[in-house]
């Protein structure tokens, strides 16, 4: 039986509202929350890189980005984003110096999620993220954000060849991110974090 994939009611259910509630008052942007978050992120290690389009944080804009940072974080999670965290950082202007930044932080990072959209075909920096921390570590995975429930990833082109994210409740009915490591067979996000070997997904 598939796992239902992270679809954007997911982003927006009243348990993440009461999260955001937690981090802002009424009177504060979802811009300003995220300025703020980025201090409480400035760590060496997080357990997430989240590779994503830069197109995307422009076009659904900071308030969606900052529910899908929340909703891992609401998974006990520490998130990487890089123009929230490392603020001095341009990607209108991406050079050597950005590269090894970000090359430092991915290092930091127990894994790369790679949040798949209709921009992340275009960019050019989200598969030398995803190359370079698989074959640093083999720990990154597939972040699917899907419409409906009822949709399938079956990635696009090579994509196809990584473990994805879901989300769904476990045995005792608390909700639980899962990795797929092949059809139909799942692991906890947790033990696949602590795991060393990365389980392959087939191509289809």
């Amino acid at each position: 039986m598939k796992l239902p994939l992270i679809t954007k009611a997911d982003l927006r259910t009243p348990e993440i509202d009461r999260e955001l509630r937690k981090r802002s008052s009424v009177t504060k942007s979802a811009s300003q929350v995220l300025v703020e978050n980025a201090k409480s992120s400035a760590t060496d290690r997080f357990d997430v890189f989240l590779s994503h389009s830069y197109k995307d944080a422009q076009a659904l804009g900071a308030d969606d980005l900052l529910r899908l940072k929340t909703l891992l974080e609401s998974h006990g999670l520490t998130v990487y984003v890089d123009w929230i965290v490392d603020q001095q950082l341009s990607r209108e202007n991406v050079n050597t110096e950005t590269a090894q930044v970000i090359r430092t932080r991915m290092d930091q990072s127990n894994c790369l999620l790679f949040a798949t959209s209709a921009a992340s075909s275009e960019s050019k920096w989200m598969p030398w993220e995803l190359g370079y921390k698989d074959g640093a570590s083999s720990r990154v995975a597939i972040l699917p954000i899907v419409d409906l429930r009822t949709e399938k990833f079956h990635g696009q082109e090579y994509l196809g060849l990584y473990p994805y994210v879901t989300r769904a409740r476990n045995n005792r009915g608390e909700l639980q991110l899962w990795i797929e490591t092949s059809d139909g067979k799942y692991v906890s996000f947790e033990s696949w974090l602590r795991t060393r070997a990365q389980p392959a997904r087939n191509a289809s």
